[in-house]
């Protein structure tokens, strides 16, 4: 039975990361490029063949070995796009943080929650790279289980708040927010 890592490898095999996917990125990019900005007319035939004429310029190079050691733009490419990936990933997380907290970059009466957003991003990224240490690391009494109490304790302490405040006090959230936070309520407030 042959599984992902030996599909990969024979990919890896074939060429995949050293010619292939450089030259669909290339060729995407520099297509997407010619076609929105009409240098050549509306012809499309034409941009093809400058896209694909370019790309294999790109990569062929990089199999053949002519490029210069450290110079390799295929290389640096594969090198580079999965940080790029890493911090549009980022990216992304922080902007569903704060649509989850009912906070938009736009808005400037929720700075608190996109800084606490930012920062919940920092932290999980950071110590999936290692780069501080995690409270159990500082303290020897802190283990996960304290970790985990503290979570419960605060997300009960949030549920409560909106249940016992009063309509029209408090923290304002966006409209969807709002709406999320009004459900919650009805749902654990007595009948």
């Amino acid at each position: 039975m042959v599984g992902f890592t030996d599909l990969a490898i024979k990919l890896q095999e074939l060429g995949v990361m050293d010619f292939l996917l450089p030259f669909i990125l290339v060729f995407t990019i520099v297509f997407a490029i010619m076609r929105q900005t009409k240098i050549l007319g509306d012809n499309d035939k034409f941009s093809i063949v400058i896209a694909l004429v370019l790309a294999l310029l790109f990569v062929i190079p990089h199999i053949t070995g002519a490029y210069p050691a450290g110079y390799d733009p295929v290389q640096i490419i594969n090198e580079s796009l999965p940080s790029v990936a890493l911090v549009s990933v980022a990216v992304i997380m922080l902007l569903l943080l704060m649509g989850l907290f009912g906070a938009g970059f736009g808005e400037p009466a929720k700075p608190v929650l996109a800084i606490i957003a930012i920062i919940f991003i920092v932290y999980i990224f950071g110590s999936s790279l290692n780069i501080w240490q995690g409270p159990s690391d500082v303290f020897t009494w802190w283990t996960d289980e304290t970790t985990e109490l503290m979570l419960i304790f605060l997300v009960a302490g949030v549920i409560l708040y909106f249940i016992t405040r009063k309509s029209g006090e408090g923290m304002k959230l966006g409209d969807a927010a709002g709406k999320f936070w009004d459900g919650l309520t009805k749902m654990f407030k007595k009948s």
